[in-house]
Parts: structure tokens; C-alpha cells; sequence
């Protein structure tokens, strides 16, 4: 039962399958700066569900946003004297993306811990990966503030903002946390969590119009560009809530069939409140625990994998299917 991995398994909406299909007929060239309805879709996707304010025009698809983070320093013109901030516990690629830039990546447990450094790009991610730790607005505002004394742009990473279970989560580009301006503001979007559609490729960066527009320049002759099929799937699953609302329910099924199996087996799980993951332990070297699952046929990530913090936790994912989680839940529990 593999539960150490974020690879969705169940199927991408029909909504979604019926715009590729009708959108394959495709012989140009499809634009970077994405189609005025891909860009339309995402502006209103982001007013209709977090109360973003935005301007199509400050939209931009995307080749999956893995693709952006690992790109985005390099992108923003970081070399050797700059910094490239994120959480102590993080996605692996930021750190890819600094040293891709030369830059020095910098796991930042708080904004003071950063001291003089010449940071260029902070990272900040809620729901986060791999702890679930969903981030406030009074929180996010004060990260906000002190970038902006700094001139250091923010990319907030919202692939799991979908996703809260204990908390609300809230966008980067919220009024509560920017004002009435997104200036050096980009918040990061992806559709392979929200819709099932990992394999697409899909997903759009929006925020600051002069950091859009620059990281448009030199994607557009870099050939970093979404296929114009693809696009116009995005658009319809942008336009569509109902499938997101299933898949939120499925995978709030899966967490709490995991949370109680592993609570059953001593394990405690902490933050968590979002994203696609729990966050568990038993006060032991993350490997014991690793080891002792694997013994059960249940694979689990081990949490020092994000950052040395993570020494003793593990990383239990919701992306597998009813049935493989119902089986590592009984695997799992020594009462079920």
C-alpha cells in the first residue's frame, strides 16, 4: 500500500477529458501568455473561491507548477550574491531551484533566522508539504510586510489550497494579507491536486504585473509553453466547483480513516490542518517508523526526507484509492 507518494490516482473529471477532446484539433503555435479565456477562467477562479482581486492579464499557464519552482529563481535573474528562502520543512525542488540559479538556498524556520542575507525570492507554502501547516492571514500580512521593506518578491505555493481540513486557508494575493495591491506578490497554482489532472501539465502563476509580465518575456522565447488543448482543458476545469467538491470529500474520507488507524497504533499526528498529507509520529527516529509500517505492507515517506526537522516524523498520504487505503488502515491498526 504506497501512501509515500502525492500522485493523484482517481480520474480527471469528464468535464475536463471533453475540453482536451474538442480542443485537439490544434495546428499553431498556442500563446505563452495563455488564451484571454484560460486567463479570464483563472482571474475569476480566483475572485469566485479566495477573494483575489485580480486582473487577467497578471495570469500565466504554466507546464505544471514544478516546473515554476525549480524555474522561477533562474526566471527572476538569482545568481551567486543572492538568497532563496522556504520553510525548514519543505518541498525538495525549492532548494533545486536556487542551486539550479546559483543561488545560495536558505530553510528558514522564521524571517528573523535570515538576518542580513541578500534574499531575492521567499517561498511560502499553505497548506504546506509536508506538514499540513496551514499559514493565517495575520501571519501571511507580516511576511508580506517584511518582503516588501526588503524588495524580496514572495511566491506562495497553493497547490493544496483546496484542501483544509482543521483550518481555512488563505491566498497570498487575499486583501486581508496584501491590501489592495500584489506587488512582488506571485501566488502559484496547480490543477493536478484540484482536478486530477497531474498529467496535463497544468497549472498558472498570477500576482505582480511587472513580475508577470517579465517572467512572460523570457518564457515566451524560452519555449516554456502549455499546449493549447491543454489550456482549454484548464479552462473548464477552472470554470467547474462541483468536481473539486467530490474530490475534497473523498480525500476527507481517506484522512479519516488514516488519522483514527494511525492514532490506534501510537502514533500522533501534528499540524496536518491541510494539504493531502498527515504529519505523524511516535517519538521515534523517522526510519523506525518507516520500517516498522513497511513491515506491514504500507509504504509511508520519511519526514527527515523535507529537512533535518523532520527527523522523527513521517509523511502519510491520502492519495490512493478507497480501497488501498481502507486495506492500510487494517494493515495499520492492531484493532481493526
Amino acid at each position: 500500500m504506497d501512501l509515500s507518494v502525492g500522485a493523484p490516482v482517481d480520474p480527471t473529471p469528464s468535464v475536463v477529458e471533453r475540453a482536451l477532446t474538442s480542443a485537439s484539433q490544434a495546428p499553431g503555435y498556442p500563446l505563452t501568455r495563455g488564451t484571454p479565456a484560460l486567463r479570464h477562467a483563472a482571474a475569476q477562479y480566483m475572485r469566485r473561491r479566495w477573494a483575489a482581486d485580480l486582473d487577467p492579464e497578471n495570469v500565466l499557464p504554466v507546464i505544471g507548477t514544478k516546473e515554476l519552482v525549480a524555474w522561477l529563481p533562474t526566471l527572476l535573474g538569482c545568481g551567486p550574491e543572492d538568497s532563496v528562502a522556504f520553510p525548514e520543512l519543505a518541498y525538495p525542488t525549492y532548494e533545486v531551484g536556487a542551486l539550479l540559479a546559483g543561488a545560495t538556498p536558505v530553510p528558514a524556520p522564521s524571517l528573523t533566522s535570515l538576518g542580513p542575507r541578500r534574499v531575492r525570492l521567499l517561498w511560502v507554502n499553505s497548506p504546506g508539504n509536508p506538514d499540513g501547516r496551514v499559514l493565517p492571514a495575520e501571519h501571511l500580512a507580516k511576511v508580506v510586510a517584511w518582503a516588501r521593506e526588503r524588495g524580496v518578491v514572495v511566491a506562495s505555493d497553493e497547490c493544496y489550497l483546496e484542501f483544509g481540513w482543521d483550518a481555512e486557508p488563505v491566498s497570498i494575493l487575499h486583501p486581508d494579507v496584501c491590501g489592495d495591491s500584489h506587488e512582488g506578490l506571485l501566488a502559484v497554482h496547480s490543477l493536478s491536486k484540484r482536478s486530477n489532472m497531474a498529467g496535463y501539465r497544468a497549472g498558472f502563476v498570477a500576482g505582480d504585473p511587472g513580475v508577470v509580465a517579465g517572467l512572460h518575456e523570457v518564457r515566451r522565447h524560452a519555449g516554456m509553453v502549455v499546449p493549447a488543448p491543454v489550456q482549454a482543458a484548464m479552462v473548464a476545469a477552472l470554470d467547474d466547483g462541483d468536481h473539486v467538491v467530490e474530490q475534497r470529500g473523498r480525500y476527507r474520507s481517506r484522512r479519516e480513516l488514516l488519522r483514527a488507524a494511525l492514532g490506534e497504533a501510537g502514533f500522533r499526528i501534528e499540524k496536518s490542518q491541510g494539504s493531502l498529507y498527515l504529519w505523524a509520529t511516535r517519538d521515534e527516529p523517522a526510519m523506525d517508523s518507516v520500517t516498522w509500517l513497511a513491515q506491514r505492507g504500507v509504504l509511508v515517506a520519511p519526514g527527515d526526507f523535507y529537512g533535518p526537522t523532520g527527523a522523527r516524523h513521517i509523511r502519510v498520504s491520502l492519495t490512493a484509492t478507497d480501497e488501498r487505503v481502507e486495506a492500510a488502515g487494517e494493515r495499520i491498526s492492531p484493532v481493526r
